[in-house]
């Protein structure tokens, strides 16, 4: 009996040991570049979060601009010039709040392409590694919040088309208007000569 302990403690080391060196080379590797990709995932989620509030904080803005452009359209010609300037203050300001909004999301949106360069990088380390499951998981994030932050970008495209169109409108009366107002300025008043060119000809010989 005491034989067979001792054979029996002799053999629990040998297995013990061959755990521990598996352990160390592979599996503890799979699972370190795992918690690597949940950390970086952790990161990307963030920073897309903060993107997607941003670029709709911007696009806000951005139909905010439209609006008043559109409504100072409408009301080309039926303002004094108090009335008008106050309006472009507005416009002017709404401006500013745009400009700021756009740059702060490009901020965000370079500390999200970090982000998404760190997750893929994670997620080819682990297929390397053998962390098949993780590595899916990486890869099928970064997909999911490409996609989130692209439709977020559409919406914000969309917005700056409607401005860029609102702003021709805006042109467009401002010309209409100096047209009319200079066609009024040159139009014959009191006193002026009715007389047509060949009228004027024959007028002219008679004296």
């Amino acid at each position: 009996m005491a034989v067979g302990l001792g054979v029996t403690l002799c053999a629990v080391p040998v297995v013990q040991r061959t755990d521990t060196y598996s352990l160390s080379n592979e599996a503890l590797m799979r699972r370190a570049v795992s918690m690597v990709t949940d950390s970086t995932s952790t990161f990307l989620s963030q920073t897309t979060y903060a993107l997607i509030e941003a670029i709709t904080e911007y696009t806000r803005a951005v139909y905010t601009l439209v609006s008043l452009y559109r409504q100072y359209s409408s009301l080309i010609g039926k303002m004094n010039s108090q009335e008008e300037d106050a309006v472009w203050q507005v416009i002017i300001g709404a401006r500013v709040e745009m400009s700021s909004k756009q740059e702060e999301y490009l901020k965000l949106e370079t500390a999200w392409m970090t982000a998404v360069s760190l997750s893929e990088m994670a997620a080819e380390a682990a297929y390397q590694s053998g962390a098949d499951q993780a590595s899916v998981t990486a890869r099928n994030h970064v997909q999911l919040v490409k996609t989130q932050v692209q439709e977020v970008r559409q919406l914000s495209q969309t917005a700056e088309t409607k401005l860029a169109e609102a702003q021709t409108e805006e042109l467009c009366s401002k010309r209409q208007e100096e047209q009319e107002e200079g066609a009024s300025t040159q139009s014959p008043g009191i006193g002026g000569s009715l007389l047509t060119d060949p009228e004027e000809e024959a007028y002219l010989r008679e004296d």
